[in-house]
């Protein structure tokens, strides 16, 4: 190839090099994943409603045992006034991470939360099955951005 030929293909080659998805990083992302779920049960156990929110997207719909659709904000709402209750004491566990799902930038998880909840003398631990669906932000970090959460019997101290 004659030099000035290749000196036009390699700003060429840079281009399209630039330009193709760079292969992602499956273990990267699961473990990434994973460390938001545990920052959100390190702030909901220190009644950090703004904390345990910065794990949903701005544009989240929820599905809850008690509401058909819930945005961040409402979700949010509903943290502070559960943190509110001083004589209540909660423990969210680790989840159970059944599986995570990648495909670019959204990923499925399927999990199951432990919920230990006290007041007084009263004590109920339940488990609350979810999937999730999280998208990668353009800054790198991946929030929920749909959830389906479903008790599978409702926490006895809570109703």
């Amino acid at each position: 190839m004659p030099i000035p030929l290749l000196r036009s293909a390699v700003p060429l080659l840079f281009l399209l090099g630039a330009s193709c998805p760079a292969v992602a990083d499956e273990a990267a992302d699961k473990a990434a994943i994973t460390s938001r779920l545990g920052a959100f049960s390190q702030a909901f156990d220190a009644r950090d409603a703004a904390g345990a929110c910065d794990l949903f997207a701005p544009d989240l719909v929820a599905t809850t045992p008690l509401a058909p659709e819930v945005s961040r904000a409402m979700l949010c709402k509903n943290f502070e006034r559960l943190f509110a209750k001083q004589a209540l004491q909660l423990h969210y566990d680790l989840p159970d991470i059944k599986e995570i799902i990648l495909a670019g930038d959204l990923a499925i998880v399927r999990l199951v939360w432990t919920l230990q909840a006290q007041a007084g003398a009263d004590k109920d631990t339940t488990q609350e099955g979810a999937i999730d669906i999280f998208r990668r932000g353009a800054d790198g970090r991946w929030s929920i951005i749909r959830m389906n959460a479903f008790g599978f019997r409702p926490n006895k101290v809570l109703d």
